[in-house]
């Protein structure tokens, strides 16, 4: 019995490791376990996810703080995350029926409400 530790097996540390990634194996091994997905989960499952949950998140980052930047602020609020994802057109198609709290509206005026040019419109050419 061991004193301190919980439980489970400490294997999916070093799978984590090995792989390179930040986000938690093992706890995404429990949860594939616990949520009845299948009867038999292998052991590639957690760590496919969990690098697939990265890259996401990190795309989705990347994405929010050029977005913050631009808008020449330090922190990324709800309106850079929903800039950087309906801007970047897979990730808009990924998450095209999320909505994101505080993230307002796309800005976007319609063409025909846009005041008209100045420039005369040439009209039928005289020339024969």
């Amino acid at each position: 019995m061991r004193i301190g530790g919980g439980g489970g097996g400490g294997c999916e540390k070093g799978v984590r490791r090995k792989a390179g990634l930040q986000f938690p194996v093992g706890r995404l091994h429990r949860l594939l376990r616990q949520g009845n997905y299948s009867p038999y989960i292998g052991a590639g499952a957690p760590v496919y996810l969990a690098a697939v949950l990265e890259y996401l998140c990190a795309e989705i980052l990347e994405l929010a703080g050029n977005a913050a930047r631009d808008n020449k602020k330090v922190r990324i609020t709800p309106r850079h995350l929903q800039l950087a994802i309906r801007n970047d057109e897979e990730l808009n198609r990924l998450l095209k029926d999320v909505t994101i709290s505080q993230g307002g509206v796309m800005p976007n005026i319609h063409e025909m409400l846009l005041p008209r040019s100045r420039k005369a419109r040439p009209g039928p050419s005289m020339e024969l």
